[in-house]
């Protein structure tokens, strides 16, 4: 039997890291095509500090291949070193990348594409299975994170991982980013930019892709069919990385 986590369980914080990552602040528009938003104050609003999070939002990714080039995904992984304050690692196995681009290509057409994989942000995610202190959880409106309080770095939920999308803080960090905590001797992985989200703002991997590919990466609220990524899920066939797997990721991708 499949255990499920506690989805609506939010890790205890102080005041100060608390109104880092949940204070608010104006939302932002960014237009896909003529008549399209991708997000707006309605679809996104701010969570007040000390509001949990709600069951009645599943924050997605919906990603569309065919719009994405190397450059692109390039230009996500960079969003994202900056914004999380990843820098290279001494050595190769201790680099943090939360999102790493995938070039995949069919041996029988010659077909290639780049795309970016991280965090999956599943449903039922494996990582929350196996993680013996509960540092590994769902939050209820669907992003999975690590609690880095009470993380003992074991590393299960790395082997749990079908996506390999986490990795493991093998050296001293330096000039952290207040809004991304991060610790050695913690497992790290892609948080969605939760703390952008929180605020009313998109992750920046998706302003990134916004400005190379637009319309490439949509984000939203896949549980509102007023939200642009439900109207583009409902519209395309889309893609589950493993889907066999059952574990119902929130990232998806048009045109695999």
């Amino acid at each position: 039997m499949r255990k499920h986590p506690a989805s609506d369980r939010i890790p205890a914080v102080d005041a100060e890291r608390r109104r880092l990552l949940l204070g608010a602040a104006a939302a932002a528009g960014l237009t896909l095509a003529p008549g399209v938003v991708l997000l707006t104050a309605p679809a996104a609003r701010a969570r007040a500090a000390g509001e949990a999070a709600s069951g009645k939002v599943r924050w997605g990714l919906l990603i569309d291949t065919t719009r994405l080039d190397k450059a692109a995904c390039d230009a996500m992984v960079a969003a994202c070193n900056a914004e999380n304050g990843l820098q290279p690692a001494s050595r190769p196995d201790a680099t943090a990348q939360w999102i790493r681009r995938v070039d995949i290509r069919d041996p029988r057409s010659g077909a290639a594409k780049s795309v970016p994989v991280m965090c999956q942000h599943c449903e039922f995610p494996p990582c929350a299975d196996v993680c013996p202190t509960g540092a590994s959880f769902r939050r209820a409106d669907g992003i999975v994170l690590v609690d880095k309080h009470i993380c003992i770095g074991c590393r299960y939920c790395m082997l749990a991982c079908p996506y390999k999308a986490r990795s493991f803080a093998y050296e001293d960090i330096a000039d952290q980013k207040p809004h991304s905590p991060r610790g050695k001797g913690t497992v790290q992985a892609c948080t969605l930019c939760v703390h952008r989200v929180d605020a009313g703002l998109p992750p920046a991997c998706v302003e990134a892709a916004e400005k190379v590919a637009p319309g490439a990466v949509v984000f939203g609220d896949l549980k509102d069919p007023a939200s642009a990524i439900a109207k583009k899920v409902s519209q395309f066939l889309v893609t589950r990385i493993r889907a066999d797997l059952g574990v119902e990721p929130g990232v998806l991708y048009g045109g695999l």
